[in-house]
C-alpha cells in the first residue's frame, strides 16, 4: 500500500475511534427517565450510570499503559473498541445488573483506547500530533454533543426505545474496527531510550501538576453537564431550553478543540494559553450570576471555548511534558486515572453541597474555585519542561 494511503487510512481510523471514545457515556443522560420507568429503579440508581463509567475509567486507566506494551499500542487499542462494543451489546440485554456489567465493560473499552492514543501518536506519526491530538479531542466532544442531541429522538420518535437507542451506536464501533485492522500488523511502538519500565511518574512534581490541571478541567466539564440543565430550568428555561443550551456549550467548544492543539506547539511554553483560557472561565462562570438570557448564553460560548481548549491542552501536554513513548503512556494512565476520580466526585460533591443548601450558586462558587486549580497547577504544567 503506498504511504501516502496507509497514513490516510490511518488518520481515518483515529477519526473513527474518537467518535466512540464519548458516545456510550452522553447517550446515557437523556435516556435516564426511559431507563428508570422501563426497569423500575429509583433516581440514585440510575445516576450510578455515569459514575460507575468514571469509577471504570479511573481504576483502569492505570492498567492501559501495560496493556499496550504487552500487546503493541495498535492491538491494545483494537481490543478496547472491541470491548466498549461488547459492553454497548450486553447493557441492553436485560435488568439493572446486565446494564451495570455492560457499562463498566464499555468502560474498560473506552479508557483503554483512550489511554493509549496519544503514545500511539507520539510513535506514529509523530510530525503530525497536532493534527492528530485536534481530530481526537475534536472527534469525542463533536460526537459527545450529537449522542446527547439525538438520544431522545431515537428512543421516542423512532420508536426505538432507550435499549435500540443505546444500541444504534455499535455500527460505528464495527466501523472503526474495521478500519483499524492495518495498524494491527504496523508497529506501534518504538524503542525506549531509557530501560524498562521507563520513568517513574508518580514522583513527577510535573506529573502532579499535569494530573491535577487534568482533574479541574474534568470536574468542570462533567459538573456543567451534569448540572447545567438544572441550574437553567431553575431560572425559569424549559427542559428543551435548557438540553439546547448545554448542546450550544458542547458545539461550541469544538473551536477550542481543534485549534488548541497546533497553537500549543508552536509555542516554547503553554503558560500563557492557559491563563488565557483560566481568564475566559472566570469572566464566564462570573457572568453566570447574572439572570439574563442573552448574558447566560454569552457566558456559555466563553465556557464551551474553553471547555474544547482545556481537553486538547491537557491531552497536548501529556505528550510534551513526556520525553519516551512508555513514559508518555504511563503519564497518560496517571492523568486520566486521577482526572476522572475528580471528575466523579466533582458533580456528586456539588449535589450534596445542592441538597444541603438549595442554593444554585453554590454551582457558580464551586466551578470558580476549580479554575483556580486549573489556573494553580496550569501555569507550572505549561512550562518547557520533561519528565
Amino acid at each position: 500500500m503506498p504511504k501516502y494511503s496507509s497514513k490516510a487510512l490511518l488518520i481515518l481510523g483515529v477519526i473513527l475511534i474518537s467518535v466512540n471514545l464519548r458516545t456510550s457515556i452522553a447517550s446515557v443522560g437523556p435516556l435516564i427517565p426511559f431507563i428508570r420507568e422501563d426497569l423500575g429503579i429509583s433516581n440514585g440508581e440510575a445516576g450510578f450510570l455515569t459514575t460507575l463509567s468514571l469509577i471504570t475509567f479511573a481504576i483502569f486507566s492505570l492498567f492501559a499503559p501495560f496493556l499496550g506494551k504487552k500487546l503493541g499500542h495498535g492491538k491494545a487499542i483494537f481490543l478496547g473498541i472491541l470491548l466498549l462494543a461488547m459492553g454497548v451489546v450486553l447493557r441492553v440485554q436485560g435488568g439493572i445488573v446486565v446494564l451495570y456489567l455492560g457499562t463498566a465493560l464499555t468502560g474498560i473499552g473506552i479508557v483503554t483506547a483512550n489511554v493509549l492514543m496519544i503514545p500511539f501518536f507520539k510513535a506514529r506519526i509523530p510530525e503530525k500530533i497536532g493534527l492528530m491530538t485536534a481530530l481526537l479531542s475534536t472527534g469525542m466532544s463533536l460526537f459527545a454533543a450529537i449522542a446527547s442531541g439525538i438520544s431522545v429522538p431515537l428512543a421516542e420518535g423512532l420508536g426505538w426505545g432507550w435499549r435500540g437507542a443505546l444500541l444504534s451506536w455499535v455500527g460505528l464501533m464495527v466501523l472503526a474496527l474495521l478500519v483499524w485492522i492495518p495498524q494491527l500488523g504496523a508497529p506501534s511502538t518504538q524503542k525506549s531510550t531509557v530501560p524498562a519500565p521507563g520513568k517513574n511518574v508518580w514522583k513527577s512534581t510535573l506529573a502532579w501538576q499535569v494530573t491535577g490541571f487534568m482533574g479541574a478541567q474534568s470536574v468542570m466539564y462533567f459538573t456543567m453537564i451534569t448540572w447545567l440543565p438544572d441550574l437553567l430550568i431553575a431560572r425559569g428555561m424549559t427542559p428543551v431550553q435548557a438540553g439546547l443550551a448545554l448542546f450550544y456549550m458542547q458545539l461550541i467548544s469544538l473551536i477550542g478543540t481543534f485549534f488548541a492543539p497546533n497553537l500549543l506547539l508552536r509555542l516554547k511554553q503553554q503558560s500563557g494559553v492557559i491563563v488565557t483560557v483560566g481568564v475566559g472561565y472566570l469572566v464566564g462562570f462570573s457572568a453566570l450570576f447574572i439572570h439574563q438570557e442573552w448574558i447566560t448564553f454569552a457566558a456559555l460560548t466563553l465556557i464551551g471555548i474553553g471547555s474544547g481548549a482545556s481537553l486538547s491542552i491537557a491531552y497536548t501536554l501529556i505528550s510534551m511534558r513526556s520525553a519516551e513513548e512508555y513514559t508518555t503512556a504511563k503519564l497518560s494512565g496517571m492523568v486520566q486515572s486521577a482526572g476522572y476520580v475528580l471528575a466523579a466526585l466533582g458533580p456528586l460533591v456539588f449535589g450534596v453541597f445542592l441538597d444541603l443548601f438549595d442554593n444554585w450558586n453554590l454551582l457558580i462558587w464551586f466551578l470558580l474555585l476549580m479554575t483556580g486549580q486549573f489556573l494553580a497547577l496550569g501555569i507550572p504544567a505549561g512550562k518547557d519542561q520533561k519528565i
